[in-house]
């Protein structure tokens, strides 16, 4: 593929310094030993530079713009489950991905918040160099902030590649961690109610 086909609307963000980007691609692949004026790696420091505007661009999101008055009083206070919502990740210790899926619950406390809109914030804190544990309690920590619920509880299972590739090279190694406020830390039943949602009908995570 020639570089002009990669069309400009298809990435975003601001904040990223490209050419410093580009220049520190160019520096990795001749470190390594490439040529990095041969046909196939020409344009990999440009198209590197672009990607991260996609992988990275949760640190550029406008949270206000996600809830985007999603917000709805409602007089329902039973547990809402969002399951198997699928996200993608760079590890900051190695920026090599990790990938999964998280579970999200919340029991309202008089507000309920658009469905769409918490895959979204998992993606907003998906797409940052991150750590899964760290990752957890801000999608956590956020929903709290925002609803002011009777609890949220928030579980993320992944795979990491530095552990399959690299280190260890254990290929089916998944992580899981968790973050619970409010009811979900204090009620017993409320925490196994979410637990067994989640678990009821879980496949295996794929890469």
């Amino acid at each position: 593929m020639e570089f002009d086909d990669m069309n400009d609307r298809d990435v975003g963000g601001e904040g990223i310094d490209d050419a410093a980007i580009e220049t520190a691609v160019t520096q990795i692949l001749q470190a390594v030993g490439e040529d990095a004026r041969r046909e196939g790696l020409q344009f990999t420091p440009r198209r590197v530079a672009r990607m991260y505007h996609e992988l990275l661009g949760g640190y550029t999101v406008d949270s206000t713009a996600i809830i985007n008055g999603a917000l709805f009083e409602v007089q329902y206070d039973e547990m809402v489950i969002v399951r198997d919502i699928e996200f993608y990740s760079l590890c900051e210790h190695h920026m090599l991905p990790f990938i999964g899926r998280a579970h999200v619950a919340y029991i309202p406390n008089g507000k309920v918040l658009g469905l769409s809109k918490i895959p979204r914030i998992v993606d907003m804190y998906a797409r940052r160099l991150q750590v899964q544990e760290r990752m957890t309690r801000q999608i956590a920590d956020f929903l709290r902030d925002l609803l002011k619920p009777q609890g949220v509880a928030v579980v993320v299972e992944a795979m990491h590649l530095c552990s399959m590739m690299r280190g260890v090279k254990k290929h089916d190694a998944r992580m899981t961690t968790s973050a619970m406020h409010g009811a979900f830390r204090a009620n017993l039943a409320s925490r196994e109610e979410f637990l067994a949602n989640i678990s009821r009908g879980a496949g295996p995570l794929h890469i």
